[in-house]
Parts: C-alpha cells; structure tokens; sequence
C-alpha cells in the first residue's frame, strides 16, 4: 500500500520558484554536489558504537518498521550516507519520519518518492543509470546530499535548511514538525 507524504519535498529547490513549479534549470552547485554523492563507508568508529547505536535507533523505530531485519538495514544505511555527508543520524531519521512515515514506497502529490521524498527530475538531470529512487541507498544518498547542501547553504541554519529541503522557505511548519521528531524520538540523551 503506498501512502502520501504530506508535504511537498524538494519541489522549491530554489526558493524563489513557486511551490507547484518544476524546475527549469538546478542550481549547478546542488547538481554537482548530487553527482559527487551519486558517484561516491562504513560509518561506525568500532563495533561497539555500532552496537549501540543500531541496538537504541532499532527499538525506537520498532513501532514503525515491524521487521528486525529490514530495519537493522535501514539504520546501517541512514547512518552510513548521514555520516558520508555530514549530517547526524538521528536528524535524518526525523526528516524520514515526516517526510514518509518510514514508507519506502511513498509518493507525495507532486511526485516525490521515497523515504526521504526526492524528486524524480533529479535522475534526469544528472543522467542516473540506477533510475529506481525506491531504492532506500540511492534515495538516502540523495536526500542528505540535498539536506546537507541546504544546511551549508544556510550558514548551519537548521530552520532554513529544513524549509529550503521541503520547499516551505520561509515558513516554519514543515521545519518544527521535524524538530519536534527529532527532540521527541530520535534524539540520543
């Protein structure tokens, strides 16, 4: 069963288009740091903190993700492409939650697919083989590659980067949605 995301993602990757519009022309800097991430480890220091971190993050998205296997898996790769660009884990895991539930096969309205909503232009534009963004690899690769980008972009800004990566700049619905995930769920104390 796919669900909708009910937010629009990606679809205002610069800010300045309206939300419903499709891009002309990508902003070259986004294009190329996609294609470095497209192109492009393990992401744990030891076992030890892989231990813990996949033991605390797997019982809390156990509500979410019934099967043990599948979500030790899902953690292993949020961790690895969060890690690759330089974002926390736990902040990925709250875009994921809001973005798609933790539906791997969640289209929005606009057409955006995936766990973290990527629109399927940017395969086309970066002249993708892989074609499949319900692949959770390549959809989280992307994602923070695109969230990193913006958090960059931002000057460290989460607020903004979070509004820029939904296509909402300048209002904070979307940004304190993820927020309140990521203190409430999957922030580690």
């Amino acid at each position: 069963m796919r669900s909708t995301a009910p937010t629009l993602v990606l679809i205002a990757l610069f800010a300045t288009m309206p939300v419903h519009a499709q891009p002309v022309e990508p902003d070259p800097a986004l294009r190329a740091a996609l294609a470095d991430a497209v192109a492009a480890s393990d992401s744990f220091n030891d076992r030890f903190d892989a231990e813990v971190w996949l033991l605390d993050m797997s019982q809390r998205l156990a509500p979410r993700v019934a099967d043990t296997t599948h979500r030790i898996e899902l953690l292993r790769l949020v961790h690895r492409e969060a890690r690759r660009a330089g974002l926390p884990p736990e902040l990925v895991l709250a875009v994921i939650e809001v973005e798609s539930g933790f539906d791997r096969f969640a289209v929005s309205r606009a057409g955006a697919q995936g766990l973290m909503q990527i629109m399927s232009f940017w395969l086309d534009e970066l002249e993708v083989e892989h074609t499949n963004l319900f692949d959770a690899a390549l959809n989280l690769r992307m994602g923070c590659t695109i969230l990193k980008y913006y958090l960059d972009r931002e000057n460290g800004e989460l607020t903004n980067a979070l509004a820029r990566y939904n296509g909402s700049a300048g209002r904070r619905e979307y940004p304190d949605r993820v927020l309140s995930a990521l203190s409430e769920r999957w922030y580690r104390q």
